[in-house]
């Protein structure tokens, strides 16, 4: 069982057998997920150029707030669904 200690500032180290298990590199991005009272980190590796061109513009001009929005939520959702085949 790896443990970390959390900083004043909210901050922990993730444990190297950890990092190296996922995958995660200095620089990589990980999601937290809340299921059931635990909490669930998963790596990251899509960035919103991955996203590049899979929402199409409905209308001009462009509500980026909204579009901004969307891909995160797409990009939430496609890591959740990726987490159920671990």
């Amino acid at each position: 069982m790896a443990t970390s200690r959390v900083t004043s500032k909210g901050q922990t180290t993730i444990p190297k057998e950890i990092r190296k298990k996922l995958g995660i590199e200095a620089g990589d991005r990980v999601v937290f997920i809340l299921r059931d009272g635990e909490v669930v980190l998963y790596p990251v590796k899509e960035t919103l150029l991955d996203l590049r061109g899979s929402i199409k513009p409905r209308k001009r001009p462009e509500d980026l707030q909204a579009v901004r929005r969307e891909v995160k939520q797409k990009l939430a959702k496609k890591v959740a669904r990726g987490s159920s085949r671990r």
